[in-house]
């Protein structure tokens, strides 16, 4: 399938499985009167595959080293671009951010790394499934730029366009997004 083909086919998983209309309260706090839960597209076995492979395909050629973000929105996602970019030969580690470190055991903020592996001078993608303020992935940016990454570009499947871009240009970092909200609307 073509990337043009990819891209119509997935924006209809979505439109199907995961965008909905009806007054919501974001994660920001705001109300909204549409919504993006994208749960249902990314464990859906063709829209998870076209999540990873369209996102895999926007940041091949760019040399990261990593790829995650805050738990739960970014774990499906970046489980299976990391599985993808293996199968295509570039292959991009996998990680996530607790919201807040385990209590018990190793106590990680940060999973998905063995012990000996550092994110020291790594490139990082932060991956987000829905950005409204770009509140949840500042929170993840905080503790990788703590543990040394180096945070090169925030990603998210839908930009609701409320925001982010605006934050992330401010904090001096690149964002870019697969689908924007009016594409839904």
């Amino acid at each position: 399938m073509s990337k043009s083909a990819s891209r119509a086919r997935l924006l209809e998983i979505i439109r199907r499985r995961s965008f909905g209309r009806g007054e919501v309260t974001l994660a920001s706090g705001r109300k909204s009167d549409f919504y993006f839960n994208l749960k249902p597209t990314m464990m859906d076995p063709e829209g998870a595959t076209l999540l990873a492979e369209l996102t895999y395909e926007a940041l091949k050629d760019d040399g990261y080293d990593l790829i995650g973000g805050l738990e739960m929105g970014a774990v499906p996602l970046a489980g299976a671009i990391a599985q993808i970019s293996w199968i295509k030969g570039h292959p991009i580690a996998a990680f996530f951010v607790r919201k807040k470190p385990k209590e018990h055991g190793a106590k990680l903020a940060i999973e998905g790394l063995t012990r000996d592996e550092t994110l020291a001078g790594k490139r990082i993608v932060v991956v987000e499934d829905v950005t409204t303020t770009g509140g949840s992935a500042m929170k993840a940016v905080e503790t990788l730029r703590e543990a040394g990454a180096e945070v090169s570009l925030v990603f998210t499947m839908v930009d609701r366009e409320e925001g982010a871009a605006e934050a992330f240009a401010a904090a001096g970092l690149p964002f870019r997004a697969l689908y924007k909200a009016r594409e839904f609307l």
